[in-house]
């Protein structure tokens, strides 16, 4: 999964019904394994490492992705 700052990052939920989380990309920390912070839309911070097939991600336009 490629990701760099400023691209959005949309975690799926575990429980149905429930709406994916979604946040922008503050820092990437690590590839290997990938380590990000985030910044979610609640104005929170987390620094994750997603599970495979658990978030996509959105790249901005700045990222040039």
């Amino acid at each position: 999964m490629k990701v760099s700052a400023g691209d959005r990052l949309v975690i799926e939920s575990e429980r149905v019904g429930q709406p994916p989380r979604t946040g922008t990309v503050e820092e990437v920390l690590s590839l290997d394994p990938l380590r990000v912070r985030v910044r979610w839309e609640n104005d929170h911070e987390s620094t994750i490492t997603p599970n495979a097939g658990a978030a996509r991600v959105e790249h901005s336009a700045v990222s040039g992705a």
